[in-house]
């Protein structure tokens, strides 16, 4: 629900409310890196070291902390691979899939709006260097 109601009388949860558990959740799955990651699993499972190369730019400690944020959560299944050289491969829960189909439409709306995002930003550096007063305030 995203009413923004206080006290709701069915106690449902309500992300604009303080403290309702569903920022937690909604937090988890849209960090910088916890997107990148469900998109990626969106398309199959990965072992880590090759999720590693896929998601560009994240660390080795970043990748495993949020592997471990979206297992926690159950939208991650970690499964240990007993084979010579064991590894381990990441895949999607059904909750871990539909919350991975949210943000991948996120992720590439972004990519849509790149050059409009880049346009407006100019558009609006140009105006405000323009009201600054010749002191500098």
């Amino acid at each position: 629900m995203l009413g923004g109601r206080e006290g709701i009388a069915d106690g449902a949860p309500d992300v604009n409310r303080a403290m309702c558990p569903s920022r937690g959740i909604l937090e988890h799955v849209t960090s910088r890196w916890a997107v990148l990651v469900l998109a990626a699993l969106l398309a199959r499972t990965y072992r880590f070291s090759e999720l590693r190369r896929t998601v560009g730019g994240v660390s080795e400690k970043m990748l495993a902390q949020t592997l471990q944020t979206l297992e926690r959560d159950g939208f991650v299944v970690r499964e240990a691979k007993a084979v010579v050289p064991p590894h381990v491969e990441y895949s999607l829960t059904a909750g871990g899939r539909e919350a991975a189909e949210q943000v991948f439409g996120l992720a590439r709306w972004s990519e849509r709006q790149v050059s409009a995002v880049e346009e407006a930003r100019a558009a609006y550096d140009e105006r405000r260097r323009g009201k600054e007063s010749p002191s500098g305030v």
